[in-house]
């Protein structure tokens, strides 16, 4: 397979979705980068959260192919924000810029615990209608860091970097993991020092999800049973926390399956967002829903038929 960032997909990804810059915060140096593609009326789209080490170009193969079945997708990047609270209150002020009442969340890895976090931050004035949560944590004492979380401001990016990597895969993958791999390093090495230690420090402080407060939010549960950061416990947990949650495992997928197993991922998302269609918080186009539930049934059935998937 071709390296990812001179694949066709993703320069095709590049030259015909912009890269907007919005500032919601009196402070100037805070900016969201995103990609909004799709519908724009759709006003209860799907908004994609990276990991520590993404940058809103990671989901480039989910934006492509779920576009070219009517939703309205927004990959994003965080700005650089030091405490849960402010990412909150910043990430509510985008979607009132955006003028988006509520909205699907799928985070990936610290993009899940913040999807979690905002959810049940806005519970009372609910914003989230449903959450996709891949390879993700509750609580953020599983990373034995919580006591590192204020000092990770005074590290050099190398350090940070450095600290990144040691999460990462080791050992014998295949190509299309080894690819993503690559294309993650790629995406770290381009995050400053703050972008890196704020990311650092939310995915590390002290805190942990309050399910009581998001019971009512529709869950799917996205993990891989290959090598990943996560250990078998933290899974386990996200299991007790939402015992109503649809599972979607991956027989392999490492840390990173949004890029190396994207027809999967891109397959149970469809099918979470499937339970929408025809409300007022569906993400597609009404004129593409029937095009795209034959699809998806399709690739349902003879994915059942490949690997015993368990939704």
């Amino acid at each position: 397979m071709e390296e990812i960032k001179v694949s066709p997909d993703y320069n095709w990804f590049r030259s015909t979705v912009p890269l907007k810059r919005i500032i919601v915060d009196d402070d100037d140096s805070k900016v969201w980068s995103l990609y909004d593609a799709g519908p724009k009326s759709i006003r209860c789209p799907i908004i994609l959260f990276p990991p520590v080490s993404g940058t809103a170009e990671v989901f480039f193969q989910q934006v492509l192919a779920l576009t070219g079945w009517g939703y309205r997708v927004i990959s994003l990047q965080y700005p650089v924000y030091w405490d849960l609270m402010e990412f909150c209150d910043g990430f509510r002020k985008l979607l009132d810029h955006l003028q988006l009442d509520k909205v699907h969340l799928f985070g990936a890895s610290l993009g899940g615990f913040l999807a979690q976090k905002f959810a049940e931050c806005t519970h009372k004035s609910p914003r989230v209608h449903s959450l996709m949560l891949c390879n993700s944590f509750s609580d953020t004492s599983i990373f034995n860091q919580t006591w590192t979380s204020n000092s990770f401001w005074l590290m050099p990016a190398f350090m940070l970097k450095k600290i990144v990597l040691g999460n990462f895969a080791k050992g014998p993958v295949d190509p299309k993991m080894a690819d993503a791999i690559d294309f993650m390093v790629d995406r770290l090495e381009s995050l400053n020092q703050s972008e890196l230690a704020s990311r650092l420090t939310l995915n590390c402080q002290n805190s942990y999800v309050e399910p009581h407060k998001i019971k009512d939010v529709a869950v799917t549960i996205i993990d891989v049973f290959d090598q990943s950061a996560l250990s078998l416990e933290a899974k386990e947990e996200m299991y007790k926390l939402y015992p109503n949650a649809r599972r979607a495992h991956l027989k392999t997928g490492g840390n990173f399956p949004y890029l190396c197993r994207s027809a999967e991922v891109n397959l149970y998302i469809q099918i979470h967002l499937r339970q929408f269609h025809g409300t007022r918080y569906a993400a597609i186009s009404p004129a593409m829903v029937s095009a795209e539930e034959l699809e998806v049934q399709e690739s349902h059935l003879s994915g059942n038929q490949d690997d015993g998937d368990d939704q």
